[in-house]
């Protein structure tokens, strides 16, 4: 395997993988041809990643367990499911999308994720971990309920396996001993020694025929003798308990082989070949290297989860970088420590999110107050629930797609019993590239209707942290919801002073004649668009900051010496702000025209934020255009 320590910035030569249109291809090569697919298609993932952006480490480790899967099996009528789908570009190139991987993440372009729509071998669509051994069960019960033959595989990785759906489903796969394969994709966690000569030989040898069948005439002699059966099967289980974790997964039913070497092609080869076509459930766990070829991303398997587009040089002389403004979530992490530091009660909680919410400082001075729980977001929730109970304040660090999973327990946990839990809600609204899996569009509309729950929405840096600090001292359970990446760049205050909750701002006056009097009411990110437009049809801008409670005595304000109310929010319009502004007026009985503009009732695609903002007619130019159409 060739080893790469930059990103080619040319395409490298590929003629065996040019050649291959179709993973059918792969089943006709030799041993040395599909060595040479696979190096050239790490090559390949290497040059075309390097143009897009987008998730990098995950799919070059699985580069030899993506084409043995798809040399072993039938696919697409074999049915291949991946998990999260971080590491399916390798199979993206593999079923015919090679020459489109330059467009991936881009706006009209290949999907981040694996899609039904795009594909015939994208049999599950996916984007949140922890799903695709559920899927691959419903497709195997589906198949032998009909009579079909045909093998399911679920690929997950050791991350997601520490979800409990992920265990729910292989107790239930134990339970109706369906005929499906699960891989094991370990690149992280320490679920097994490292592999070696041994545990390879044992695994090659419990995955044979001869081994097998032995296996299964040993039961039927001994299932007459009493408990000689238990006796043999116990002896197994602990033989193999020597050498691996087989114990827990034999337990639940599975046929455990492995732990073997996922860059190991030939091995992987055989061993999918011995066990593809058995009875029953089957589980293989495969050991790879995130970032396996590349050796930055292998020294640094977290830095190189994905990367950004890499621009072309030129040669204009250097000049010393500008200061990067702080993003959303450095002024949570910046906050969350500054208010550690003056209250010991404060719990920091993150489901696998550390660096992403940006918990790596506090993580670190704060090490006996912090807790990642691993996907694990129902558990977070939960947790912190618990923790309130015993008069502590946890702040949970989450992103709204992923809080959408533990919405049971925000309610049944949190609410019901009205304790003081903070939500540092990140990535709200149009997170860009990563699609409608990761969009955080609906927050505010699940969130409004929980009784006792506070909801925030900042609309620049400096009010994100008086809203962190507003939440974090309300007692009972409170939210700030802010989005990806950066704000305007307001200079942010060290001081943890709160921002006054339920109160609203005005920033502009409307100056306009009668009859065309208009008041933009903006929540959090679309203040920024919402300050051109105020200016543009002299309108009243009202900064609302606070979702829930709204600023009733701004609101009736606003609608006695207005014309026209127009709520912007990212959020979708159901169930959102603007739809608690309508129902305050209703209840007051207040009637005045009012224009609710924010996210459509429909799953955003993916693209860069702006394109999407605009797309959705929420950008500055959207928003005059919706106005002056209702204005007439």
């Amino acid at each position: 395997m060739k080893l790469y320590d930059v990103i080619p910035v040319e395409r490298p030569p590929t003629p065996l993988l040019d050649s291959l249109n179709t993973p059918a291809a792969l089943r006709a090569m030799s041993s040395a041809q599909l060595l040479q697919i696979a190096d050239e298609l790490r090559a390949y993932l290497l040059y075309s990643v390097g143009r897009s952006g987008g998730h990098f480490g995950a799919g070059l480790g699985v580069v030899e367990l993506t084409v043995a899967l798809h040399h072993a099996l039938e696919t697409p009528h074999d049915r291949l499911v991946w998990d999260v789908g971080h590491q399916a570009y390798p199979h993206k190139i593999l079923t015919g999308r090679r020459e489109a991987m330059p467009s991936i993440r881009q706006y009209g372009g290949l999907a981040a994720f694996p899609r039904r729509a795009e594909s015939s071998y994208d049999t599950f669509g996916v984007g949140h971990s922890s799903t695709s051994i559920s899927a691959a069960l419903g497709m195997a019960l589906a198949s032998a309920s009909r009579g079909d033959r045909r093998r399911v595989c679920a690929v997950i990785g050791d991350g997601a396996l520490t979800a409990g759906m992920a265990f729910e489903a292989l107790a239930h796969a134990g339970h109706v001993d369906a005929n499906m394969l699960v891989v094991l994709n370990d690149n992280e966690m320490s679920i097994s020694e490292n592999v070696g000569g041994i545990a390879s030989y044992l695994a090659s040898i419990l995955s044979s025929k001869p081994y097998l069948a032995i296996r299964e005439e040993g039961k039927r002699v001994l299932s007459h003798l009493p408990g000689a059966l238990e006796l043999a099967r116990r002896t197994e289980e602990h033989m193999k308990g020597m050498v691996s974790p087989a114990t827990l997964f034999e337990e639940m039913g599975f046929n455990y082989i492995g732990p073997i070497d996922g860059h190991d092609l030939p091995t992987l080869i055989q061993t999918l070949r011995n066990i593809r076509d058995l009875d029953g459930p089957q589980f293989l766990h495969v050991r790879t290297r995130k970032g396996r070829g590349f050796l930055p991303a292998e020294a640094d398997p977290i830095g190189y989860h994905a990367i950004t587009k890499l621009e072309k040089s030129n040669d204009a002389p250097a000049v010393a970088p500008a200061k990067k403004k702080p993003k959303y979530c450095n002024v949570f992490g910046e906050w969350l420590c500054d208010m550690a530091a003056v209250d010991e009660r404060l719990i920091g909680i993150t489901p696998a999110m550390r660096e992403g919410s940006d918990l790596i400082r506090f993580s670190r001075e704060y090490p006996e107050r912090y807790y990642d729980v691993a996907i694990a977001e129902q558990h977070a929730v939960t947790l912190a629930a618990g923790m309130a109970c015993e008069a502590m304040k946890p702040v949970v660090a989450i992103y709204s797609t992923f809080l959408q999973r533990g919405y049971d327990q925000l309610i049944h946990d949190v609410a019901v019993q009205d304790l003081d839990v903070t939500f540092a809600i990140d990535r709200a609204g149009l997170v860009g590239e990563d699609g409608p899996t990761h969009h955080g569009s609906m927050d505010l509309s699940f969130l409004r209707c929980v009784p006792g729950m506070v909801i925030l929405a900042p609309a620049d840096e400096a009010e994100c942290r008086a809203m962190l600090s507003a939440a974090y001292h309300y007692p009972g359970p409170a939210a700030v919801r802010y989005p990806r990446g950066n704000g305007p760049g307001m200079a942010i205050p060290r001081h943890l002073e709160p921002l006054e909750i339920g109160k609203a701002e005005l920033r502009r006056e409307n100056g306009a004649e009668r009859g065309k009097r208009v008041a933009l009411l903006a929540f959090g990110s679309l203040n920024g668009p919402a300050v051109e437009v105020a200016e543009s049809l002299d309108a009243t801008h009202l900064n609302m900051r606070s979702v829930k409670p709204l600023d009733r005595e701004a609101i009736l304000a606003a609608a006695a010496e207005h014309d026209l109310l127009v709520t912007l929010e990212e959020n979708v319009i159901a169930g959102g702000a603007g739809s608690g502004v309508v129902e305050l007026l209703a209840a007051e009985g207040v009637q005045v025209a009012v224009l609710n503009l924010g996210l459509p009732d429909a799953f955003v695609e993916h693209g860069k934020p702006g394109e999407l903002m605009a797309e959705c007619g929420l950008d500055a130019a959207g928003i005059e255009a919706a106005i002056r159409v209702r204005l007439g």
